[in-house]
């Protein structure tokens, strides 16, 4: 089988391409940019386009598919040949799909935390020997891809609502028709693509109403919206709501009481809890005993940028999260702030999204700094400018985040100056961002002090 991969070097769609070379594919691609990790990655495997760019005379009728990343435009020359040619062209979900037809297939959906959980559900799995296939947007500890394809019964598959491709506006979930979902949460995100709240949540709806009658649909009780719409919308399907575990925190660590035993488990937060909580869900659906599944994820650390410690000096405290859509920040600052009752924290921001960096968006945002002693907003002109947005000044973002004593910085050189005053025994510091904070070298600034 021959595959092209149009946008090779994006984070799913690298992985994907190393995914097909060990099935046994033959697979090129190309890309206009790409950057490390996916460089490194490729090249390793003999993978990496020679020449950066758009080529349409790599598209000939040898080849029996072409894969569209997201990143392509629609007026992609590769595309336009791969049509001209009567190529068959796929999105990654559809792809996914026709590879998994005769499989039971998990779908993890939600506004936030669909990674999470689909790390957690990967890692009890593999700890109890169970054979799985996965696509997961981001790297999961254990696990050297974040894609693989194999003659595995499952597959676990992260649920986005986000477009299929750039000629494919259907979000990805649709895709896969479910024998198990999840539901996480709903909260509105992705407004380049929703304008409006009822836009977003209308695609949760359709993702619902899509399952076929009998399947398991499992959803977060304590997310009004999950559950209103799991509630009114499947009524075909069998609904299994997922409640916060009982739980403690003694020295720093979480330990959660299940069927009257505790386990002690290494990620923190309510947020997480839920997670764990409809990971154990989906696990039991697939008949993985309820303490096997909470003696699994134990040692579970989490996926990738999500509440990773980034400290190695034992009296300095800090984490680096993913969080930037204005539920995640607020779940992630109450999570840090209630494990670390006795420390001051400082809680960073980067604003990096197009959702975050609207005007009209950003007042989503009041109130989610609240639980920090001290609070800072990080805005990076240049990301700013590529996503069309005009420059904000320090009283709008406190406006717009309800709080009047917020820092709020637009220059990463004095955005580091300012946060080497806070690296002490005394305070926690909570990086969020699904950006870089204009490059600075925020883990080498925290253990180099």
């Amino acid at each position: 089988m021959k595959v092209h991969l149009i946008a090779i070097g994006g984070s799913i769609m690298h992985n994907l391409a190393l995914a097909l070379a060990e099935k046994g594919y033959q697979v090129t691609g190309s890309d206009d940019h790409i950057y490390e990790p996916a460089l490194s990655r490729l090249q390793e495997k003999g993978l990496l386009p020679e020449v950066l760019g758009w080529h349409p005379e790599k598209i000939t009728k040898k080849l029996d598919m072409v894969i569209l990343g997201m990143h392509a435009k629609p007026d992609n020359p590769e595309l336009l040949k791969s049509k001209e040619l009567g190529i068959k062209v796929l999105s990654f979900p559809e792809f996914i799909f026709n590879q998994s037809k005769n499989k039971k297939r998990v779908v993890i959906a939600g506004s936030h935390g669909k990674t999470s959980v689909t790390g957690m559900v990967m890692h009890a799995l593999k700890k109890n020997n169970r054979d799985f296939d996965y696509a997961v947007g981001s790297s999961i500890p254990g696990f050297e891809n974040s894609v693989r394809l194999s003659n595995a019964p499952i597959i676990i598959i992260e649920g986005d609502e986000y477009l299929s491709s750039p000629i494919d506006p259907r979000p990805k979930f649709m895709w896969y028709q479910p024998q198990v979902a999840l539901i996480n949460g709903i909260a509105w995100d992705h407004i380049n693509v929703f304008p409006t709240y009822e836009i977003y949540k209308e695609q949760f709806v359709n993702f619902i109403k899509s399952m076929k009658t009998g399947m398991e649909l499992i959803f977060n009780a304590y997310d009004k919206e999950s559950a209103d719409l799991a509630l009114k919308f499947g009524t075909h399907l069998m609904l299994r709501p997922v409640s916060m575990p009982a739980y403690k925190i003694i020295n720093g660590r979480t330990i959660v009481n299940i069927e009257n035993y505790d386990f002690p488990v290494a990620v923190f937060g309510k947020h997480n809890l839920q997670n764990l909580a409809g990971a154990q869900k989906i696990c039991e659906a697939l008949g993985l005993p309820v303490r096997d599944f909470w003696n699994a994820v134990s040692d579970y650390t989490g996926a990738g940028k999500r509440l990773e410690k980034i400290s190695n000096e034992k009296n300095i405290i800090a984490f680096r999260d993913f969080a930037h859509a204005p539920s995640k920040v607020r779940a992630t600052v109450q999570a840090v702030k209630e494990q670390f009752p006795n420390q001051k924290l400082v809680a960073i921001l980067e604003l990096h999204t197009f959702s975050s960096l609207n005007k009209d968006f950003i007042k989503e945002y009041s109130g989610a700094l609240a639980d920090a002693e001290t609070a800072m907003v990080y805005v990076d002109n240049e990301a700013l400018k590529a996503k069309g947005g005009d420059a904000y000044d320090q009283q709008q973002i406190r406006q717009a985040f309800n709080r009047e004593d917020l820092m709020f910085f637009d220059q990463k050189e004095i955005l580091e100056k300012a946060l080497k005053t806070y690296i002490d025994s005394q305070n926690t510091l909570l990086f969020m961002s699904s950006g870089n904070f204009g490059g600075i070298d925020i883990s080498g600034m925290i253990n180099d002090q």
